[in-house]
């Protein structure tokens, strides 16, 4: 099962997005601080799931998108599942992939230092601990892991991924992010019962 992909961006659905496109009209926004959106400092702008979740609100406020389908798929999870609960009335279908809400989805090595930052947000230790999580040896890893034949996995994707990381002042982002992830746990009962009702 793969883990936390915290430096995808839209580009990584380049092939599905036209397959779609005679279908549907397809919305595919990167959120801010990752592919080629803004990246707002972090002194103007909180980088927390509850924020990136306002922007993705506002956008389709912006585009007038009444009712829309969600697919969400790892970071995009979290923030699909604010905005369904926020507004069901306006969500059609959400399409999930490797987007988790419940605990068991936390119980593996993966996750241990990250709960151990939630903890003890304020160590340094603790934040520098994770900092392995924002490297290329990661990323691919993120890219190869579970695939049956690595060598088919083409070398472009988390190689741009690892460019846009790479930016100036982009660690503290993800690791900002890394943070408020603790902030989904508590939101997975709410989420549950939103999936049950509708």
């Amino acid at each position: 099962m793969k883990t936390v992909t915290a430096r995808t961006s839209s580009q990584m659905f380049r092939n599905l997005i036209p397959a779609l496109a005679d279908r549907y009209h397809v919305v595919a926004p990167d959120y801010p601080g990752y592919g080629h959106s803004s990246m707002p400092s972090r002194d103007t702008f909180a980088y927390t799931f509850d924020n990136l979740a306002q922007v993705i609100d506002q956008l389709t406020e912006e585009l007038g998108l009444e009712t829309y389908a969600l697919y969400v798929q790892d970071y995009g999870a979290p923030i699909g599942y604010r905005l369904a609960v926020k507004h069901p009335e306006r969500i059609t279908a959400i399409v999930v992939q490797n987007g988790n809400a419940y605990e068991e989805g936390l119980d593996n090595d993966f996750w241990k230092p990250l709960k151990e930052y939630w903890k003890d947000p304020a160590s340094k230790h603790k934040r520098d601990a994770i900092r392995g999580m924002l490297t290329y040896e990661a990323t691919r890893w993120q890219y190869m892991t579970g695939a049956r034949n690595p060598d088919l996995v083409s070398p472009d994707g988390a190689a741009e991924d690892q460019f846009l990381l790479d930016r100036k002042g982009n660690d503290e982002i993800q690791l900002d992010l890394f943070l408020s992830y603790g902030s989904n746990p508590p939101l997975y009962p709410t989420w549950q019962a939103y999936f049950r009702k509708h």
